[in-house]
């Protein structure tokens, strides 16, 4: 596999021209050659392989090797769809579906945008007023074993534990170490210590830099990451580099409608205009679209499938669980949306049956209430001590319930349904519970 990887970075220096080329190195790909100047970087998720970008290759021979993809794929019992695409990938006739746009700066105008832009001029200075320094590293710093690599790596697993949505593979998973001499690295210090870190690729053919990871502590001062930014960007400048990109903002822009739709029903999970925003206030020179790819003819609601299947990298189900137990927002607003429907079933007078008395009933009804709205104001904005309150006030919930069911309710109960009822009632809480718990455990990682 080593020398396998080798084969694909020497192809990459000579024909990686999409911005995230060098990705397919990292963990998790398998390689398709075609002839001694041209591979495919991909991920077999079962019924599909899924390529990272366009083919590394001679612009002339894309649409030769796309096609001789297809075709093994196709002997192997797979589809195909190309993931991350740029224009100059249309001219081989596949069908493309727009995912989202890619902002890229020249360096060499960035001490312009910083002049020019009092706001982002602003953030820098709230970050060295904290007394955060950003410097680049040697590799000697991040080799295994020495204390900068601890400090990273601890930062990493921080940043990866407090994601709203579980960690996810194929061309965003965080691994900033592979091929570490072919990479750049910037690191954001305070007081001595690693608050956070900036990761670059390279993008041979056209001599430009992906900024592909940022990593931030959370309690890193507002302007850490614009720091990261203004430093490397100088130093790209300083080296004559000519491009640089962060990277690509899913679902931005001109994107079809059910993309649109997905952006809105997912923002509780990624915060997709936030990244857009944040990315545009750093005024790039121009935004380029992004696309996914597949043959023609084909249907792009399969490709999407495809490649969230590989982003998932593990499966749809697994990856679902996975986020429904961190807990996001969305869970929160689920929760108490639920519980409110809850309390006004319980509320009703045919309810009283289910309890000792009304004082009873009407005393649940208050502690659910205050619980849906403390639940609807946590999906709102995180806060650790409310998270903690309702984690033990859900626990202590399922306590009593279950022991008011064993107690009162299961005696006088006989049918199905009423202990269908019952059985729900005891297993909510018990449920809920465990979803806050492992939602604080992850926040506050």
């Amino acid at each position: 596999m080593t020398d396998e990887r080798e084969r694909v970075l020497a192809l990459l220096k000579q024909h990686g021209w999409n911005a995230m080329s060098f990705q397919i190195l990292e963990p998790g790909f398998r390689y398709w050659f075609d002839g001694d100047d041209a591979c495919i970087g991909y991920v077999d998720t079962g019924r599909a392989w899924v390529a990272g970008g366009a083919p590394i290759a001679p612009s002339e021979r894309l649409a030769e090797v796309a096609a001789r993809f297809v075709v093994a794929a196709s002997e192997a019992g797979r589809r195909v769809c190309c993931f991350g695409t740029e224009a100059r990938f249309a001219a081989t006739g596949w069908s493309s579906l727009r995912i989202g746009d890619q902002p890229s700066w020249a360096p060499a105008d960035w001490d312009a945008v910083v002049r020019g832009k009092s706001s982002l001029r602003e953030q820098l200075r709230r970050a060295r007023a904290k007394n955060v320094a950003v410097r680049a590293v040697s590799l000697d710093e991040l080799a295994p074993g020495e204390r900068l690599r601890d400090e990273v790596d601890a930062l990493i697993a921080r940043w990866l534990a407090t994601r709203p949505i579980a960690p996810m593979g194929f061309l965003v998973q965080v691994d900033p170490f592979t091929f570490p001499a072919e990479r750049r690295y910037f690191i954001a210090e305070r007081d001595g210590h690693a608050i956070a870190f900036l990761g670059v690729i390279p993008i041979y053919a056209r001599d430009g830099w992906f900024f592909e990871d940022f990593l931030r502590d959370p309690k890193a001062p507002n302007g850490t990451v614009e720091l990261l930014v203004d430093v490397a960007m100088r130093t790209a400048a300083a080296e004559a580099v000519p491009y640089v990109t962060l990277g690509l903002v899913p679902l931005s822009g001109e994107v079809g409608p059910w993309l649109r739709a997905a952006r809105r029903l997912g923002k509780s999970l990624y915060d997709f205009d936030g990244l857009r925003a944040f990315k545009a206030k750093l005024q790039p020179r121009v935004w380029d679209p992004i696309f996914l790819s597949f043959p023609a003819k084909k249907s792009p609601f399969v490709a999407i499938y495809d490649t969230l299947k590989a982003f998932a990298s593990g499966g749809l189900l697994r990856f679902g669980f996975a986020t429904l137990l961190r807990g996001p927002a969305i869970v929160m607003r689920v929760l108490a949306v639920a519980l409110f429907a809850f309390t006004i079933l319980l509320a009703l007078p045919t309810s009283a049956q289910w309890f000792p008395s009304r004082w009873c009933q009407y005393g649940w009804v208050a502690f659910d209430t205050a619980v849906g709205v403390s639940l609807y104001v946590l999906s709102l904005r995180w806060r650790r001590p409310l998270a903690d309150v309702l984690a033990s006030a859900i626990t202590l919930d399922a306590i009593v319930t279950l022991i008011q069911a064993i107690t009162y309710d299961l005696p006088r109960r006989r049918d199905l349904f009423d202990l269908g009822v019952i059985a729900i009632s005891c297993a909510a809480p018990i449920i809920a519970a465990f979803l806050m718990w492992n939602a604080r455990v992850h926040r506050t990682a």
